[in-house]
């Protein structure tokens, strides 16, 4: 079993910065792709960003493109998505996801595809 924990979510003014990172356990770290989701209230759960378990490819969303970064961290079993120039529009709750040798698609990623998840992180941008 994959366990995964979620941190570093908070409230901060539009144009600030956050880090999330998500801690996994149970399995070999390296075999998993991490895939960030959002969800605000009333509105469907996206993807975010993603790395594959190889870091040899990312996904971004187009409205996070330039402002968010994901990066992994396979000595820590650790996934990091720094967000930068934040948007009241990036207000929600964040999930990180991991599924084993999962392919990151060149488009958005499918949440069904991901077994694995965490239990969500707030953040919340004020404007």
């Amino acid at each position: 079993q994959v366990q995964l924990a979620e941190s570093g979510g908070g409230l901060v003014q539009a144009g600030g910065s956050l880090r999330l990172s998500c801690v996994v356990s149970g399995r070999t770290f390296s075999d998993y792709t991490i895939c960030w989701f959002r969800q605000a209230p009333g509105k469907e759960r996206e993807s975010v960003a993603a790395i594959a378990w190889n870091g040899r490819r990312s996904y971004y969303r187009d409205s996070v493109k330039g402002r968010f970064s994901i990066s992994r961290d396979n000595a820590k079993n650790a996934v990091y998505l720094q967000m930068d120039s934040l948007k009241p529009e990036d207000t929600a709750l964040y999930y990180c996801a991991a599924e084993y040798l999962l392919g990151v698609r060149i488009g958005p990623q499918f949440s069904s595809e991901y077994h694995f998840w965490g239990q969500g992180a707030q953040v919340t941008v004020s404007s």
